[in-house]
C-alpha cells in the first residue's frame, strides 16, 4: 500500500480522493492549514499542518511519502490565479529538496486547455464568464509549468467539462490532451469517479511527466 499525502484535502475533490485511497488501504496524509478544522478521523489517516506555498513545508510533508497529490484550489478565478500555479511552483521546489528520495507528484488539474472534438480548446467557447476564464487559465498556466520540468515525476489530471460530486460507478474513459465526450458529446465525470481514476494513477502509473484527463 501507497503513503499518500494530500495538500487540498479538506476540498470538494480532496475529501473525495481521501475517502477512495483509505477504502482501498492506501496509508493518508491530510495536508491542511488548520488541523483543528478537520473532523475525518479513520484508520491509516494522519492529519498534519502544511502550507503548499511554502517549499520547505512541502518538502517536510513529502518526506517519506510515495505520492504527493495537489487538490488545491482557490475558490474563486482570483483565488485560483492566486494559488494554483504558485502551488505548482512550490510544490516542486519543495520536491527538488528531497533530491533522488523525493515522491512523485499528481496535481488535480482543470479542463479548460483540452482540445473539443472541433479542434478549438474548452476555455475559447464563447460566453464564459472571466471568473471562470480566471480558473481555466491558472491550471493552464501550472500546466505550462509542468512541461518544464524533468526532474521530479509529475502528473496533471485534467477532470471532464463538467466536474461535481456525484456517483461512483468506478468506470471512466481516458485520454490525454483531447476531451473526453459521450456519443452525445457530452463530457462529464463526477467528483467520486475522478478519485477512482486517480489513485488508479496511484496504483499503475501511466501518465508520467504528461497531463491526462478523464471522463465517461
Amino acid at each position: 500500500m501507497a503513503k499518500i499525502a494530500i495538500f487540498g484535502a479538506n476540498g470538494t475533490v480532496g475529501t473525495r480522493i481521501v475517502d477512495e485511497a483509505l477504502d482501498r488501504g492506501h496509508h493518508v496524509t491530510a495536508v491542511v492549514r488548520d488541523p483543528s478544522k478537520y473532523t475525518k478521523s479513520a484508520e491509516r489517516l494522519t492529519v498534519v499542518t502544511g502550507d503548499v506555498l511554502d517549499p520547505s513545508s512541502v518538502a517536510s510533508v513529502a518526506e517519506g511519502q510515495d505520492v504527493v497529490v495537489s487538490a488545491v484550489g482557490g475558490g474563486d478565478g482570483p483565488g485560483h490565479l492566486a494559488v494554483v500555479r504558485p502551488s505548482a511552483e512550490s510544490l516542486i521546489e519543495g520536491l527538488r529538496m528531497l533530491g533522488d528520495a523525493a515522491p512523485r507528484l499528481i496535481a488535480v488539474g482543470g479542463a479548460g486547455s483540452l482540445r473539443t472534438p472541433p479542434g478549438s480548446l474548452v476555455w475559447d467557447a464563447e460566453g464564459l464568464p472571466e471568473d471562470l476564464l480566471q480558473t481555466m487559465h491558472s491550471h493552464g498556466d501550472a500546466l505550462d509549468f509542468y512541461r518544464t520540468v524533468s526532474d521530479v515525476k509529475w502528473t496533471n489530471f485534467s477532470p471532464s467539462a463538467s466536474f461535481a460530486p456525484g456517483e461512483r460507478t468506478g468506470t471512466y474513459r481516458t485520454a490525454l490532451d483531447d476531451l473526453v465526450v459521450d456519443e452525445d458529446g457530452n463530457s462529464d465525470i463526477s467528483t467520486e469517479d475522478y478519485a477512482v481514476a486517480l489513485v488508479d494513477e496511484i496504483e499503475n502509473p501511466q501518465h508520467v511527466g504528461e497531463r491526462f484527463t478523464a471522463g465517461y
